[in-house]
């Protein structure tokens, strides 16, 4: 036992030569990686953001830049290759200049009109699409379309090009955009459909289908899960044709199938409306904001932003037909943003409950009887 002692010590405390050997085997130490959290290297940022603007920086603002320059610099350690790394930066460059166009257009309503690019134009749907765009022009709202031909043009013929935007994407059998959008400053190209996604319904306050494909039906049921999960304010969305039997026909589709085997809930047909001319939908549009303005959440307290304060008579109807939505508590009303709003529409009365954060479709109906009650402007 003793005899082998020393062969185990050796292997423990190697001899000069041995770790020589090692240390020219060795890779070159790397310098260590400073994190991109750290407080030298967030002061940096902050130095850069200030070069950059000129005359103050609003704290939140400022902090979400930062945010947004430092999660840059965390890819870094992070490995992510240069296939990862230019989709993440072609995203953030496409949605910041599309933000950039829709806000020299922030103040005027406008609706995203989904549709078929094939739809000829001598049928009835493309005649439809025309029709709906230039009502809801003649009382001043904008329409956001794919900026391609079919329903995508005629939603661009009603309104005209000054009151149109084109949410393009770049496709090998789709290569231009329609004749009425093109080479204007509010048509904008993507490369990806989920940023283009965004736009169509980060910027609308109604949104329009007539019969499509397969990317019809995508849009619509992406708008509606949006919606029906919460993730998206609360929007009108009308459905309309030239010719009978395409909506009938889906909404067939829906009792039958998703309702009947109770992949939905009843409430959720309620988050859209089969409108039977152009006529009937812009007016169903308009009578959504009859009273009703928008809404937020702050925290789990639902605010319904009204145009015209309730009577007592009117709240006590709606706590009494839609208390299911109400957690605890009750309706409160009350003129001005609450605490946790933010200095936004003042001269805009609110209704607040605590929400269970479910049945939005019944949020919806909430939002339509509150039109129908007999108060706010006609």
């Amino acid at each position: 036992m003793n005899q082998e002692a020393p062969g185990r010590r050796d292997e423990l405390e190697p001899s000069p030569r041995v770790i020589e050997a090692a240390e020219l085997d060795r890779q070159p130490e790397q310098p260590v990686q400073r994190r991109a959290d750290d407080p030298e290297v967030q002061a940096a940022i902050d130095g850069l953001i200030e070069r950059v603007v000129a005359g103050p920086v609003g704290r939140f603002d400022k902090r979400m830049v930062r945010e947004l320059i430092t999660a840059g610099l965390k890819l870094i350690p992070d490995g992510r290759d240069t296939g990862e790394l230019k989709l993440m930066n072609t995203t953030l460059k496409e949605l910041r200049y599309a933000f950039r166009v829709f806000a020299d257009y922030v103040n005027e309503p406008k609706v995203t009109i989904f549709g078929s690019a094939r739809t000829p134009e001598d049928h009835a749907d493309y005649a439809s699409a025309v029709e709906f765009g230039k009502l809801m022009a003649e009382s001043g709202w904008m329409s956001i379309t794919g900026a391609g031909d079919g329903i995508m043009k005629a939603g661009h013929v009603g309104p005209g090009r000054e009151a149109s935007f084109g949410v393009a994407i770049r496709l090998p059998f789709e290569t231009t955009a329609n004749t009425i959008i093109a080479d204007d400053e509010k048509l904008i190209h993507f490369r990806y459909f989920f940023t283009r996604k965004l736009m169509f319904l980060f910027h609308a306050e109604a949104v329009a289908l007539f019969p499509g494909g397969f990317g019809t039906m995508d849009e619509l049921y992406e708008t509606l899960t949006l919606i029906q999960t919460g993730k998206a304010s609360m929007v009108p969305i009308v459905l309309v044709e030239g010719e009978v039997g395409y909506w009938e026909a889906y909404e067939r589709f829906v009792i039958d199938t998703l309702l009947k085997r109770k992949l939905i809930s009843a409430e959720d047909t309620n988050l859209y409306k089969i409108c039977r001319s152009p006529q009937e939908a812009a007016s169903h549009i308009h009578h959504f904001y009859r009273r009703y303005h928008s809404s937020r959440y702050i925290r789990d307290t639902l605010v319904l932003r009204t145009k015209s304060p309730l009577t007592e008579a009117e709240i006590k109807t709606l706590e009494r037909e839609f208390g299911a939505l109400i957690k605890s508590g009750s309706i409160t009303q009350h003129k001005g943003p609450i605490d946790g709003e933010g200095d936004v529409y003042p001269e805009l009365w609110r209704l607040s409950f605590h929400h269970t954060r479910r049945a939005f479709g019944l949020v919806r109906a909430m939002i339509d009887r509150l039109n129908d009650l007999e108060g706010g402007p006609q």
